[in-house]
């Protein structure tokens, strides 16, 4: 299993399309799919595939989305072996199936797929892409094809991209409904639940597993509040129930990235500079002064293994994360970006308070915490 692409929607595709090109870097595919009732809009990086859809009539599903809902995410698309057992698996456990298997075949290659309802708003599109000769497919020609059906694969092929690959997606869920979410994700989509975190500041605090993929492929930690001023209650109540909070996109520089980043534009959320005070502080750190001035002036988090082993002093495990304001009107999605050094694995747990303080000071900005 891997993520195919993730599906938004928004108010008006167009100019989120031209947000992703000038503020993130995106580029922009020349044909973009209209129906009679909805426009869609997609976007590339590297791996990253996006689908930004708005509707032209009140009777397209996205006016009906964004009746319910703050634009945002709708639909995380995977690409699995089997498609038919997939959907099998998924009504062997009362999933609904909201869009029956389809099937597209051209010459030798064959494009299977089917969507089933997931939490709140948020869907899942399952897809089997696969050549019947049993050869690669040639990603050029998949998206002429797949043009007609808003599936179209990403490839390594877009000049100069900053953003490489998606590392992981966040959903959130209700106070109570973690561990339904949990065995959810575990029996429709086989995913395995890996690790806790119960995190507690001053203010708030909240609760999170994640599922990972049983190739590792894909990791999606879930989070439900565990105080009432959560800003994953915050989250909720905004949007109007459970979904997707946050996309983690992966960068090989994420220095220079967000140095791009910023001179286009890009808001981000602020880090007291009180953090890289005591992040000197900190035993082992595995960087150079050079670099550890870059990243406090780029206001970036920094995590790592401090028991590493004494000849990996020089490669030890380094994770680099950064996190962008909400990014619609609403405070409810946002965009991480993330640099994983020497096979970094987890998401940052030495950074966790700090940036739900970072998180909360813009809360109470907006007067949802004292």
């Amino acid at each position: 299993m891997k993520i195919d692409h993730v599906h938004f929607y928004v108010e008006d595709a167009k100019v989120w399309r031209d947000w992703f090109v000038h503020h993130l870097g995106f580029e922009a595919v020349a044909d973009s799919i209209s129906s009679f009732h909805t426009c869609t809009e997609v976007v590339k990086s590297g791996l990253v595939c996006f689908l930004l859809s708005s509707p032209l009539l009140p009777i397209s599903p996205v006016a009906e989305f964004l009746h319910q809902h703050p634009p945002g995410v709708a639909d995380v698309a995977f690409i699995v072996e089997d498609v038919e057992a997939a959907i099998a698996l998924a009504e062997a456990h009362d999933a609904e199936v909201i869009q029956p298997i389809q099937e597209h075949q051209e010459g030798d290659i064959s494009l299977k797929w089917g969507k089933i309802s997931a939490w709140g708003g948020l869907t899942h599109t399952l897809i089997e892409r696969h050549s019947l000769r049993g050869e690669e497919l040639e990603s050029t020609r998949l998206e002429e094809i797949n043009k007609q059906v808003l599936l179209s694969p990403p490839s390594l092929n877009t000049p100069s991209s900053s953003i490489t690959a998606i590392d992981h997606i966040v959903l959130n869920v209700a106070a109570g409904d973690l561990e339904r979410a949990v065995a959810w994700y575990e029996k429709i989509l086989n995913f395995q639940p890996q690790q806790v975190f119960k995190i507690k500041t001053d203010r708030s605090a909240l609760h999170s597993r994640v599922m990972v993929s049983r190739n590792g492929n894909v990791q999606m930690p879930i989070n439900e509040p565990a105080s009432s001023n959560s800003q994953i209650q915050e989250f909720l109540d905004v949007n109007r129930g459970p979904g997707i909070q946050h996309i983690a996109l992966r960068t090989p520089n994420l220095i220079s990235a967000i140095a791009q980043f910023r001179a286009d534009g890009l808001s981000l959320l602020s880090v007291p500079n009180s953090y890289y005070s005591r992040l000197k502080q900190r035993q082992g750190l595995p960087l150079s002064h050079q670099e550890i001035e870059a990243i406090a002036q780029q206001e970036i988090l920094v995590d790592w293994q401090e028991d590493a082993p004494v000849e990996l002093e020089n490669a030890a495990p380094l994770l680099l994360q950064i996190f962008t304001q909400p990014i619609f009107e609403q405070p409810t999605f946002f965009f991480e970006f993330i640099e994983r050094r020497f096979q970094a694995q987890g998401f940052g747990e030495g950074n966790f308070r700090a940036l739900f303080e970072a998180i909360e000071s813009e809360q109470i900005k907006r007067g949802t915490l004292s």
